[in-house]
């Protein structure tokens, strides 16, 4: 069965596919397709007005060094400006004006310019890599010479060395952002929306050749076409109206698949992720995020499975684990047609995740996925968590032997607190990360701050990704650690100084404040643990002699762990202090209700807290305010009060259910 139509919030601001798609004839504005209404389809074709490039490209392109890679635009007349409809309001975000709908049909979320900022540096970093193979440069306005950012001290030559030999080569065709580039990045937007991501790419992204910015409701695909003709990018952008799975899979063919696909659903991205792996081109990128963090979190397991085909678990490494259930559902998809998947970037931030993949295809490599998987085994009691991979590799010569892996890792009870051990995945076990290709967008970020309005905290977050253990999946925190056992929490520092001192391998995590990711064994964690409560006991009187507590203190620690401070305990981005993780920026700042199917969005989400919450905040202080609500055993005809009940007696009611 095909996946699910994308009848999303039409005018939800929402992240969504790109698709670049062909462009049209200049002064047709946007019609409706004969052909496609023959089929019974609805496709918006927004044609390529004449518009006079941006200021930005004009700079970049006026310093004659190099032949343009760009469309002429010096013929072009100035379009007519677009007014205002009644109730029509302007949002400004990065280069972007975007016109929205009254208050009631449609609202913006500014929690999620982190999002839409991210995605356009990563993918004008790829850009970059794909286009210098077609001979293309891109140029970023306000962008200085690359500069490597680095975040240990000492400093790399031969790193400075590559990126002067490479300077040293630049092509002879440059692409600025707003111009179209023929050897370009065709771009999909599924779910555009409001179109504000897909505008934004074709005003600050360079190297495109076209975006396509799709959505299955007729009203936000001609509110796209209205915001590509007030930004002044109708030569880039199409509006499309249709089937977001449909509209991939019509694709799939190797001509013309996209470079670049954005999948941004309300909710889960899953319905959309088959068609996805094959309408995207040999190492294009796919850009997916998850807002169903309950549903991968652990709340309900049963849905996960049904949706990604992975058991979530609750655990205080979940928000990882999601990264690893996304980017296995993506993986498993992808091996179908003989294609696989290579994690550039993957975030786990604020109420959602956000993972950045290229996929490639080759029959042999797919043979590795199996061992790229795992399951988790996760004890209920202490939180010591053991991976057991799908499969296994070895290295027979020139050729790779594959076979079935062996295990549990387990037994039947935890070894450190006796309890019983859940069972989760599988997830994805290898990098979840390029570090290589991470540290190319953060020198970019870095080095040019006010391309974006979040520069600040990509840089923060960034520079914590490229900290982390990339061979070490999920982590503990030291809160629950210390929970556990009921004793005092030690200092982040001073936890990662024992590990470090026991001569393992320790770091943070861009996914939880208190994290700790190491290749300490649970042994190991539990021993430090014992170590500090000698030195902060706790009243092992009160402990019952079942608890997971009790258990772990009635041991002694096989070693001496030592808590004194390391100047290699604290990472760079810590002394730094960068923007890791962010304040809320306003109250109820999270997701936004969903849109209705015929346009608008549901009941105001605070008369709804109102109405069904927080009703301990709100206690009723005067008993006559109860007689406005029923009385539920007088409905079941077992309330013995009469006429003194403080409750409402609805007789009228009750004898037509009866009757009934």
């Amino acid at each position: 069965m095909l996946v699910r139509t994308a009848r999303l919030f039409p005018f939800i601001i929402s992240h969504h596919l790109l698709h670049p798609s062909h462009t049209h004839s200049a002064g047709q504005g946007f019609r409706w397709s004969a052909a496609a209404a023959s089929r019974g389809v609805r496709f918006m074709e927004t044609e390529v007005p004449t518009s006079n490039p941006p200021a930005a490209s004009a700079e970049s392109s006026a310093d004659g060094t190099g032949q343009s890679a760009t469309s002429s635009t010096g013929d072009q007349e100035k379009m007519p400006s677009v007014g205002l409809l009644p109730g029509e309001t302007v949002v400004k975000e990065g280069k972007a004006a975007i016109l929205f709908p009254s208050a009631n049909e449609v609202f913006y979320n500014p929690v999620q310019e982190f999002n839409r900022d991210l995605t356009c540096a990563v993918i004008t970093e790829f850009a970059r890599e794909l286009l210098a193979q077609r001979g293309v440069k891109v140029v970023v306005p306000g962008e200085q010479e690359r500069v490597v950012v680095s975040l240990s001290e000492e400093t790399n030559e031969a790193e400075a060395q590559m990126e002067e030999k490479n300077g040293s080569e630049e092509p002879a065709v440059k692409a600025a952002a707003g111009e179209r580039c023929e050897r370009g990045l065709r771009v999909l937007e599924g779910l555009a929306a409001s179109g504000l991501r897909s505008v934004r790419f074709a005003l600050e992204v360079p190297g495109l050749q076209s975006v396509t910015a799709n959505d299955f409701s007729a009203k936000a695909a001609a509110l796209i076409a209205r915001n590509a003709q007030y930004n002044g990018v109708s030569h880039l952008l199409q509006a499309s109206c249709r089937d977001a799975s449909m509209l991939m899979y019509d694709m799939r063919a190797k001509k013309d698949r996209y470079d670049v696909i954005d999948l941004d659903p309300y909710g889960s991205p899953a319905s959309f992720l088959d068609a996805a792996v094959q309408s995207v081109s040999e190492g294009g990128l796919l850009c997916i995020t998850c807002t169903d963090m309950a549903v991968m979190a652990g709340n309900s397991g049963e849905t996960c499975y049904s949706k990604y085909g992975s058991v979530s678990i609750k655990a205080k490494y979940c928000h990882e684990m999601a990264l690893r259930i996304i980017l296995h559902s993506l993986d498993q998809r992808a091996g179908v047609y003989q294609r696989y998947i290579q994690p550039l970037l993957s975030v786990s931030v604020d109420f959602y995740i956000r993972v950045f993949v290229r996929v490639f295809t080759g029959q042999a490599t797919v043979k590795n996925s199996a061992s790229k998987q795992a399951l988790v085994y996760n004890c209920v009691g202490c939180g010591a968590f053991h991976l057991q991979r799908m499969g296994r590799r070895t290295s027979n010569g020139k050729h790779m032997k594959y076979s079935a892996a062996t295990g549990p890792p387990v037994g039947p009870e935890c070894e450190h607190c006796g309890q019983r051990h859940q069972l989760g995945g599988p997830i994805w076990a290898e990098s979840i990360h390029d570090l290589e290709f991470v540290q190319k967008v953060l020198s970019a970020v870095s080095g040019n701050p006010c391309r974006f309005g979040t520069s600040k905290r990509i840089e923060g977050v960034l520079s914590m990704v490229t900290e982390e253990l990339e061979d070490v999946p999920l982590y503990y925190t030291v809160d629950n650690l210390s929970s556990t056992i009921h004793c005092n929490t030690p200092s982040l520092l001073q936890f990662r100084s024992a590990l470090l001192h026991a001569g393992h391998r320790v770091s943070l995590s861009h996914a939880c404040k208190n994290a700790i990711k190491t290749d300490a064994p649970p042994a190991a964690i539990w021993d430090i643990m014992r170590c500090w409560e000698k030195i902060n006991p706790v009243k092992r009187e009160k402990l019952s002699p079942t608890s997971p507590a009790f258990k772990i203190l009635s041991t002694e620690p096989s070693f001496e762990a030592c808590f004194t401070v390391r100047e290699d305990a604290n990472p760079q981005s810590r002394k730094r202090h960068l923007t890791r993780f962010q304040e809320n920026p306003q109250a109820f700042w999270g997701p936004k209700a969903r849109a209705k199917a015929g346009g608008g969005i549901s009941a105001d989400l605070q008369d709804k807290r109102k109405k069904f919450q927080n009703k301990r905040k709100n206690q009723i202080t005067d008993s006559s305010q109860l007689k406005t609500f029923p009385c539920k055993k007088f409905k079941q005809g077992t309330c013995t009060h009469g006429d003194e009940c403080c409750y409402f007696h609805d007789s009228e009611q009750t004898n037509e259910q009866k009757t009934e």
